[in-house]
């Protein structure tokens, strides 16, 4: 064990890290799914102005990222976004959506969509809140 180091990893290891997690969880919660959900709105320009990365695990959505660009903000996108995946959600049978966000991004707009918040990170960065939140589709 002494011969043992500590490395920072590439992409392939991190990957290969993931998958022995993923497998190592199927067979403790048999039927997994892992399929990524990522969307997102172009101007006329085909310049993307906002966008929605998430992932489908097991029975639920997990939004990691909704970004709006500053100019196009305050004008439904995110809105949008986050119907088109509840949507999507719905179809691929998930029972609730996570996502997380800081106090200085949009707590107030997810829970004017109906989500709850689950649990608060107080100083998290320095000074803010980070956010927990749930909605539940079923």
């Amino acid at each position: 064990m002494n011969n043992l180091n500590i490395l920072p990893s590439e992409n392939k290891e991190a990957d290969y890290v993931r998958n022995k997690l993923i497998e190592f969880n199927s067979i403790h919660a048999p039927n997994g799914r892992y399929e990524e959900v990522n969307l997102c709105i172009k101007n006329a320009e085909e310049e993307i102005i906002a966008g929605l990365n998430s992932a489908v695990c097991w029975n639920w959505m997990e939004i990691d990222i909704l970004w709006v660009h500053d100019k196009y903000r305050k004008q439904g996108l995110g809105k949008r976004l986050l119907e088109e995946a509840e949507e999507i959600a719905r179809k691929m049978k998930c029972s609730f959506i996570k996502l997380n966000t800081f106090s200085f991004q949009a707590p107030e707009l997810y829970q004017k969509y109906g989500y709850e918040i689950n649990a608060i990170i107080e100083n998290a960065p320095y000074g803010n809140k980070h956010y927990y939140l749930i909605k539940n589709l079923i």
